[in-house]
């Protein structure tokens, strides 16, 4: 039975992850902070922690501490480890740009650091952003397109994806960078737009809300599902040689689009409750970031299955499922 250690395994990407992982037969430990919120985790209620079935373990440590990043990973013994945990929220790292730097770059310099003083040979995953390509100078970006991050937390990703570089590289370490445009599921956490709009679009419907008020409803992203990127972070470290790779899915859809299916979905019209803010848009926010994910699809055999349109809908069908009064 292979081992897997996931930082982050209580957001979205954790969730997916996890029951991938234990479903091809892997014993799974998790990186938590606090134990208490981890066990009232959606990941904590997945089938897999039962007596007799695949486990699911989960351990308090810091990112902030290499001391017990050493112990738990002499604890865990991984064969591979799935590092995702960091400050994932754009705007969020303009207010809090040091705290967003110690998670998410220092924080994965103490990993990599702690599996190359373990040498036990673990492959490792580091989960980057095409947030560091910014203002991108082609379109549509791969893995040679020069980086030009414009906010604190595309700064911190692409420090952590040179130290990811360097430990490959002076180490001999089998390290791995997904550069992760856009992924969204009904696990998205409840700042991000997509899970903003769905949510509203089913609380609107119901009677319970009225309006949404967004930011630029013209801007642009290459919107993907969480589960098909986790099963590109897996197909990255069973590749003969470790590498780098853009998971995308060529595709940019504006708010507006997103806004628009998702009112549909409810049979109500977008144009009737979402209004529009300036004060609610982002710093430098001026590009549609669109990746080419060539080489996952060349070496890896990676590609997006599922759709935006269908994307959307799922998210609205759990968001209305949430709003039901339970039994």
């Amino acid at each position: 039975m292979k081992r897997a250690l996931v930082t982050g395994i209580t957001g979205q990407d954790g969730f997916y992850l996890t029951a991938l992982l234990l479903d091809r037969g892997y014993e799974v430990h998790g990186l938590v902070r606090d134990a208490s919120r981890a066990a009232d985790s959606e990941v904590a209620r997945l089938p897999g922690r039962e007596p007799g079935r695949h486990p699911l373990r989960l351990h308090v440590a810091d990112l902030g501490d290499a001391r017990s990043l050493a112990d738990l990973l002499q604890r865990s013994e991984p064969d591979e480890i799935y590092h995702l945990a960091g400050q994932t929220q754009v705007a969020s790292s303009f207010e809090e740009p040091e705290y967003t730097t110690e998670v998410g770059a220092l924080g994965t310099l103490r990993l990599l650091d702690a599996a190359r003083r373990a040498g036990a040979g673990a492959r490792f995953f580091h989960a980057a952003s095409s947030e560091m390509f910014g203002d991108a100078d082609r379109s549509p970006q791969d893995e040679d397109t020069p980086f030009r991050p414009e906010n604190p937390y595309a700064a911190v990703k692409l420090y952590a994806f040179t130290m990811v570089r360097i430990y490959r590289r002076a180490h001999g370490l089998f390290a791995c960078n997904g550069i992760l445009y856009n992924h969204e599921s009904p696990h998205r956490a409840e700042g991000f737009v997509t899970r903003k709009v769905a949510r509203a679009a089913a609380a609107i419907a119901a009677g319970r809300e009225r309006t949404l008020t967004l930011g630029n409803l013209d801007a642009r992203r290459d919107w993907g599902y969480a589960g098909d990127f986790v099963e590109g972070f897996w197909n990255m470290l069973q590749a003969a040689e470790p590498d780098d790779y853009v998971l995308a899915t060529g595709q940019t859809h504006s708010v507006r689009e997103l806004c628009d299916l998702a009112f549909r979905r409810v049979g109500l019209d977008y144009r009737d409750h979402v209004r529009s803010d300036p004060r609610h848009e982002r710093p430098f926010d001026r590009h549609a970031l669109c990746g080419n994910a060539a080489r996952a699809r060349a070496k890896l055999g990676w590609q997006p299955r599922v759709g935006f349109p269908e994307l959307v809908g799922m998210m609205v069908d759990a968001e209305r499922a949430r709003l039901e009064p339970g039994p």
